[in-house]
């Protein structure tokens, strides 16, 4: 029985399969829609978050000095969250007074004496109801104190009910997500220790060190005698 050799046996035997190894910047891509799908879920199965301000404002007195109000407005944005104040507020808000601390928050303005109130809270009625509650005590207990204090506390603007809620949307959370992803993998990369290029060393090349041979033996010339 005859044996094929040469090309046609050469072509006929194949090599061992061997996997396409991934690009180094795998984990780029990867942590990116990761970190979007992570994002996406979480603005989805979010509670969505409404907030409310209420603006009051701090007037001089007759025969007072303008420029007492500004001073008396950052004192009065730093009590409003109080016990004393909402001990008051509590009651038309139909809250507690750790709910309106955790919930409400108040800012002023170094150049006018006015303070901004804001509620926040699942359920848009409550957002609105608790900021105007906490502004009406302020302006209650501004009123009691008004003849040491020479200024008058008023309600400004009264806080209206959100129509949207100011917790971020779903497509917003997924674009935080795939960045945040993204800078994870490309750090990550970073970390990652360099293969060697198989140009420099072939999978199955061995490196076979380099023995010097033995030194030619010097010829002693011979007298002749």
């Amino acid at each position: 029985m005859s044996q094929v050799s040469g090309p046609r046996q050469r072509h006929g035997i194949r090599g061992p399969l061997r996997t396409r190894a991934l690009p180094r910047w795998w984990p780029l891509p990867v942590c990116a829609l990761l970190g979007a799908a992570a994002g996406g879920v979480y603005g989805v199965v979010q509670t969505p978050e409404y907030s409310a301000t209420s603006y009051v404002v701090v007037t001089p007195a007759e025969k007072a000095d303008p420029s007492v109000a500004l001073g008396f407005a950052q004192a009065y944005g730093r009590v409003a969250t109080e016990v004393a104040v909402l001990g008051d507020a509590q009651v038309w808000a139909g809250v507690s007074a750790a709910t309106l601390r955790a919930s409400v928050q108040t800012a002023t303005s170094p150049d006018a004496p006015m303070i901004a109130i804001t509620a926040s809270s699942s359920r848009a009625t409550d957002a609105a109801g608790m900021a105007n509650a906490v502004a009406r005590a302020l302006t209650v207990n501004g009123a009691h104190s008004q003849k040491d204090t020479g200024v008058r506390v008023v309600q400004f603007s009264r806080a209206a009910k959100p129509l949207a809620p100011s917790s971020p949307a779903a497509s917003l959370t997924a674009l935080v997500g795939g960045c945040a992803g993204g800078l994870l993998g490309g750090l990550a990369l970073l970390a990652r220790p360099r293969r060697r290029p198989e140009s420099e060393a072939g999978p199955g090349a061995e490196f076979v060190a380099a023995v010097p041979g033995p030194a030619a033996a010097a010829s002693v010339p011979q007298e002749v005698g």
